[in-house]
């Protein structure tokens, strides 16, 4: 099949898959006599593999990681267990992070009861003239 079609089946855009290509996430193409690339079922599995990676925000790397997993049946999970476990963790920061990043413009967004710029709250708050409690 063409890029094309291994996009639609995909839905993972040419620009990406070809990207995917370059850097050896996605095995080289074979190519047909006028130079186009040819792709196989097993190309939109491992980018459907690929994409549901990256919807979890998997990074490159390891996708690489879990795609060599894969070629070992009988070897232990432990390598992907850990790399799953490690990607929640980063997911649970984040989430801590913006946590406290809402609480933050909160307290902002409730501080200023002034209709003068020149006594703003926010403004003097965000100058480091003024200290929030959050």
């Amino acid at each position: 099949m063409k890029i094309n079609q291994l996009a639609k089946l995909s839905q993972v855009v040419s620009k990406t898959i070809r990207y995917y290509e370059d850097i050896g996430l996605l095995p080289e193409a074979a190519r047909n006599s006028n130079g186009y690339r040819e792709y196989s079922a097993d190309d939109v599995e491992r980018l459907i593999f690929i994409r549901r990676c990256r919807e979890l925000q998997i990074p490159i790397a390891q996708i690489k990681l879990l795609i060599q997993a894969q070629t070992d049946n009988a070897s232990s999970c432990h390598e992907v267990d850990t790399l799953i476990e490690q990607q929640l963790e980063k997911v649970r920061n984040t989430i801590s992070e913006l946590t406290q990043l809402e609480k933050t413009l909160h307290t902002l967004a409730t501080s200023c009861s002034k209709d003068i710029v020149a006594d703003c709250v926010i403004l003097k708050s965000l100058q480091g003239k003024e200290q929030l409690e959050t």
